[in-house]
Parts: structure tokens; C-alpha cells; sequence
């Protein structure tokens, strides 16, 4: 008789098998990497762009997640490349980001914060409108 199939949670963790190993996925929670927080300190969009202002002296006294956030951006990131490129969801992303903003490791550039009074630009919407058409 053969066993069932290993179970797997919404994080790509296997119920049935030990963490570990070299390629399994991370010891701690995405809830424990927040404290525990659901939300961000202030709202912050997913195409918001961060880069990483931090002293790299600096950066062994953060957490290892804030480390690999730091170390990331040192090119200009969306938070969503982050979220992805890191593998950890997009509310913990956000998290974080907006943890290292608060402590001055990363600067935030906010989309939509042009002369226009928060609206979005026209000529940028146009260009989201043809790409989707192209798809």
C-alpha cells in the first residue's frame, strides 16, 4: 500500500515533510516575520518603488528578511517585484517594506504624487490600455 500524497499549505510548504533541508522553504511563518501585523503602518501601493538607502554597515543588525529586502533593492524595485522575487506574499512584502521605510533603510516612491492632485496620468494609463490590449 502506498502512502497518500504529501499535503501542501498555501505556502508551498509540504505538511508531511521536516524543514531543513537546503531548497525547502523558510523555518518561520510569514505572520511571525511581521510580528504578527496584518496591515502596514501606512498605506502602501503595490507599484510603489523602493530603493535602499541603508549604510551597508548597517544592514547585520536587521532582520535576515529586512537584509534580503535591503540587499534587493539597491536597484529600484516595485513592491510587488519584491513581493515576488523574495517569494513571501504580498501583505508581508508590504509589511516589511514599510517597517524598513519607518527605520530609514529604503526610500518610498508612492505612484500618483504629481501636480495633478493625486489622479492618475493620463498618459500612463494609455500605455497600461495598449499593453493589455497586446496580451
Amino acid at each position: 500500500m502506498t502512502p497518500p500524497p504529501a499535503s501542501h499549505d498555501p505556502y508551498g510548504a509540504s505538511l508531511d515533510e521536516s524543514y531543513g533541508h537546503e531548497g525547502d522553504q523558510p523555518l518561520v511563518r510569514p505572520y511571525a516575520m511581521t510580528g504578527g501585523r496584518t496591515r502596514p503602518r501606512y498605506q502602501l501601493a503595490i507599484e510603489a518603488l523602493v530603493s535602499t538607502t541603508a549604510d551597508p554597515a548597517h544592514l547585520a543588525t536587521l532582520l535576515p528578511e529586512h537584509q534580503r529586502i535591503c540587499h534587493l533593492c539597491r536597484e529600484v524595485k516595485s513592491v510587488a517585484e519584491v513581493s515576488a522575487l523574495l517569494s513571501m506574499p504580498l501583505g508581508v512584502a508590504r509589511i516589511l517594506v514599510a517597517d524598513l521605510a519607518e527605520a530609514g533603510m529604503v526610500a518610498i516612491h508612492q505612484p500618483g504624487n504629481g501636480e495633478a492632485g493625486g489622479t492618475p496620468d493620463v498618459t500612463l494609463l494609455e500605455r497600461v490600455l495598449s499593453g493589455l490590449r497586446k496580451l
